[in-house]
């Protein structure tokens, strides 16, 4: 299928479908309050200082503590970390202490929340926002780190969750 010039939001979603990503929990801790939320839209943005960028609905009020903490932690999950990811996807409906009753958390250097067993997990300063369309884009200063010993990473793509294989370039399909 090719669309030009009207892409609307559905045909735009279905597109982004076809990305591959990797699946986090972002968290926070603070005065505004605890709050996690499942994402896949993060990424590195420089290694000199460390600094990731993570894409948050700005519409959704519960994600305020974010910015209003001036922290968070990217936690990035493994394979057998799908329970949380949906857990912390909202579609539960479950409340926030019972979301982060599905993992084992500690702090490391800012506060937030961090996921012990994650794949790898980085510790920000929250150093900058930026607003666009829906999202809020977090910068963050990574202050502290963590990586998990021979884990598998847990992937989403195509609506679905994946594990990509130890040593080669496959997906296999949760089941």
């Amino acid at each position: 299928m090719l669309k030009k010039n009207d892409i609307g939001p559905q045909a735009y979603r279905d597109a982004m479908s076809h990305f591959a990503g990797h699946v986090h929990v972002v968290t926070t801790d603070g005065p505004a309050g605890k709050r996690g939320a499942t994402v896949i839209a993060a990424c590195s943005v420089s290694d000199t200082p460390p600094t990731i960028l993570v894409c948050l609905n700005r519409e959704n009020p519960k994600n305020e503590p974010f910015v209003k903490n001036g922290r968070f932690a990217l936690n990035t999950l493994a394979s057998h970390q799908e329970p949380l990811s949906i857990g912390f996807s909202g579609i539960t409906g479950l409340p926030v202490e019972e979301r982060f009753a599905l993992g084992e958390w500690d702090v490391i250097s800012t506060g937030a929340p961090t996921l012990k067993g994650a794949l790898a997990v980085f510790d920000c300063e929250l150093i900058d926002t930026k607003d666009l369309a829906t999202h809020r884009v977090l910068f963050g200063k990574v202050t502290g780190l963590r990586m998990g010993d021979n884990l598998r990473p847990l992937i989403y793509h195509a609506r679905g969750y994946h594990v990509l294989e130890s040593g080669a370039a496959a997906f296999t399909e949760k089941e």
